[in-house]
């Protein structure tokens, strides 16, 4: 069972959190779209996580996780500003700071303090910059597949060219999905995952299927990290931190290593044959639970 709780952001942005329960999912299917309830009143327990999207995800990507994470925490996932149901203000702002501010917000405004972090990308350098800079917030921390390194000017030009390469409007969702798993210059083999994630972050309109973001929002959102590096608020994190990568995924081995070894309180996993999407691909569901469970018991019973 999903439900809807609605935030109010930094700048009054409205944001959609939602808040996983174990009783009533679906079975048999991994990825079910989150319901819509508005109902405000928070379950309560004795912990619980926050779930950080990356760059152009949504909230509904963190399904499979939440639904185990819901047994033993109360369990949000949060649509950022600019992504699935949350506001896409037109002027933005979309800076890290901003980014930051919303998820405290989240916190705050849901009672979920001291909170587990678990982040995706954008998602993880979002935990780990509010770990760093509310301490008080944070219970613990899972950084999935994130670089704190720069990226630099090559690779946001990447990005604006691999934007303008999409056939949009998509015909259908079948569209959608062959063009991300096979179609996409990017794409060194075949990737249904991909497909798949990508097609829950598309909308309807009159001529056929479009993102539900601003790809120019997102070029935005991605300029305010690409250039600078991030080992000095990494370097901050106090609370216990798990770093895990996909050995296909972006995150090189060495350069997780030395995060590990940089984070006061370091730990290291990595899932065998997982690429950058580790959390989301059904085929790696279990490696990926495997992965993070042990760290959360820890942290839940210490």
């Amino acid at each position: 069972m999903v439900r809807r709780l609605d935030v109010t952001g930094a700048d009054g942005v409205r944001l959609a959190a939602w808040e996983f329960t174990e009783q009533g999912h679906e079975k048999g299917r991994g990825r079910a779209r989150p319901r819509d309830d508005r109902d405000p009143r928070a379950r309560a327990g004795s912990s619980a996580a926050l779930l950080l999207h990356g760059l152009m995800g949504r909230a509904s990507h963190w399904a499979p996780t939440a639904r185990w994470l819901a047994a033993r925490h109360r369990t949000v996932a949060l649509d950022q500003r600019g992504h699935g149901g949350s506001d896409k203000p037109a002027a933005g702002p979309f800076t890290r700071e901003v980014y930051v501010a919303d998820a405290v917000a989240t916190i705050e405004q849901l009672g979920l303090g001291p909170v587990t972090l678990i982040g995706h990308s954008m998602g993880a350098l979002t935990a780990w910059q509010l770990a760093a800079e509310r301490a008080d917030l944070v219970r613990a921390l899972v950084i999935c597949d994130m670089r704190a390194s720069a990226l630099g000017a090559a690779s946001q030009r990447e990005w604006q060219d691999w934007f303008r390469r999409w056939p949009v409007p998509f015909a259908s969702l079948a569209d959608v999905r062959k063009w991300f798993a096979e179609d996409d210059p990017w794409v060194e083999r075949p990737n249904p995952a991909r497909g798949e994630f990508f097609a829950e972050v598309m909308t309807e309109g009159p001529d056929g299927w479009y993102p539900v973001f601003d790809p120019a929002q997102m070029l935005t959102s991605r300029a305010t990290w690409v250039h600078d590096a991030h080992w000095d608020s990494l370097a901050q994190v106090r609370c216990p931190t798990l770093v895990v990568r996909g050995l296909d995924g972006e995150l090189g081995r060495a350069e997780a290593q030395e995060m590990v070894r940089v984070l006061p309180h370091g730990a290291y996993a990595e899932i065998p044959d997982a690429g950058h999407l580790l959390h989301y691909e059904r085929d790696h569901a279990d490696a990926w639970r495997a992965a993070i469970d042990p760290f959360l018991t820890g942290v839940l019973t210490s």
